[in-house]
């Protein structure tokens, strides 16, 4: 079985860290969004050896922005200040988009965490970015919780 860090998907291209930081935050969400989903995907299709609609609903709960959100609070106290800024930028960012199934709080705090991942993706910095995986999901797995 693979470990549960090696789900990153390929980018064709990285960028420098500060032309990453000048990409639009919510850019950069859309980005990560899609990163999470597809790490969430595959690992969750590796590891369990489930049918398509339970992996469907086990990596839904898991990207959905209240999930996102707690997976920010777990990682704000591990991020640079780099990072933190990349997350705040995004997190107060003004969307047009309105929170469906969330808290308006919520959703930015997720949309914030989604920046993160999408820079560090962008970037190229795939070790810190496994690294904030780990943390986001660290006590889902500890208490057996769903993520």
């Amino acid at each position: 079985m693979a470990n549960n860090t090696d789900y990153l998907p390929l980018a064709g291209k990285t960028v420098t860290a500060k032309q990453a930081r000048e990409l639009n935050p919510l850019v950069l969400a859309y980005i990560g969004d899609s990163v999470q989903m597809l790490y969430a995907r595959c690992r969750t299709a590796i590891e369990s050896g489930c049918k398509a609609g339970v992996l469907h609903k086990a990596v839904s709960q898991e990207v959905k922005a209240h999930s996102q959100a707690v997976a920010a609070e777990r990682v704000l106290p591990y991020l640079t200040e780099e990072e933190e800024g990349v997350y705040r930028r995004a997190k107060n960012s003004h969307t047009n988009n309105i929170a469906k199934n969330a808290t308006s709080y919520d959703y930015r705090k997720a949309s914030g965490f989604e920046a993160l991942i999408g820079y560090l993706y962008v970037s190229g910095q795939n070790v810190r970015l496994k690294e904030i995986f780990a943390i986001a999901s660290a006590d889902n797995e500890k208490d057996g919780s769903e993520k």
